[in-house]
């Protein structure tokens, strides 16, 4: 069978491939109705797909750097930079990319996510100034700065990190000593209950009842029962 295009056909073996959630075929594809809107975001899913580093983003210059895809982006009464800057306009107004910077920010580009839970950390934590990528165009990943050690607990023991599970994280270091937010963590991981909301009721408990330097199974016992039967533990999960 021959196709009618100018296309020969994907080639036989292992091809890489670009991982695209399923949601976008079912909410998004179907109303977007821009064709410049359309291949920005299949763009950035596959440019984003090779990235490395804890945030991944592209900048806009590095997108309008893509000849092929400027070509293609080329609109009557419109320059290539134009149409792309349109493109990603209704992109980010669909709420598919996330756009930060530079003048509202103050940095010297633009910057674009996948409005992903990564994706969401990673702009929040560039708007705030905790984290700004290399700079380096050979090297599209993150300068990573020192983080308080909670952070880094908690990233290793329990999930990835959110803005909203930052600042949580933030609040216990302001109302807890640090050795007891490591401790309960790492009490989180030996009983293999490793959310948020186990930890909180541990540190609850010892603020409570007190805390000496002899692990107490009651205390971790009582808190495995707030946990469970906390007004938040169907839905509240961090």
């Amino acid at each position: 069978m021959k196709s009618s295009g100018g296309f020969a056909g994907f080639a036989s073996g292992k091809i890489p491939l670009t991982p695209i959630p399923s949601s976008f075929f079912s909410e998004i594809l179907p109303a977007i109705d821009h064709l410049g809107e359309l291949k920005v975001t299949l763009y950035t899913f596959w440019a984003l797909a090779a990235r490395e580093g804890r945030f991944r983003y592209i900048r806009r210059d590095e997108i309008a750097e893509d000849e092929l895809l400027m070509k293609g982006l080329k609109m009557p009464g419109a320059s290539e930079e134009q149409a792309l800057d349109e493109a990603l306009e209704r992109a980010v107004a669909r709420g598919t990319l996330l756009r930060v910077g530079p003048l509202q920010d103050g940095l010297e580009q633009t910057y674009i996510f996948l409005n992903t839970a990564k994706g969401r950390a990673g702009a929040a934590a560039l708007e705030s100034g905790s984290w700004r990528p290399s700079g380096d165009p050979r090297m599209p990943v993150e300068l990573r700065l020192e983080r308080p050690n909670v952070f880094t607990l908690y990233e290793q023991n329990i999930g990835p990190l959110t803005p909203m599970i930052s600042e949580t994280l933030q609040e216990a270091e302001n109302d807890y000593p640090e050795r007891w937010i490591e401790e309960a963590i790492q009490i989180a991981v030996r009983n293999n209950v490793r959310k948020w909301t186990y930890v909180e009721a541990i540190l609850k408990g010892w603020r409570v009842e007190g805390k000496d330097d002899r692990e107490n199974r009651g205390d971790t016992e009582k808190a495995l029962r707030r946990y469970l039967e906390g007004d938040s533990a169907d839905f509240f999960d961090l």
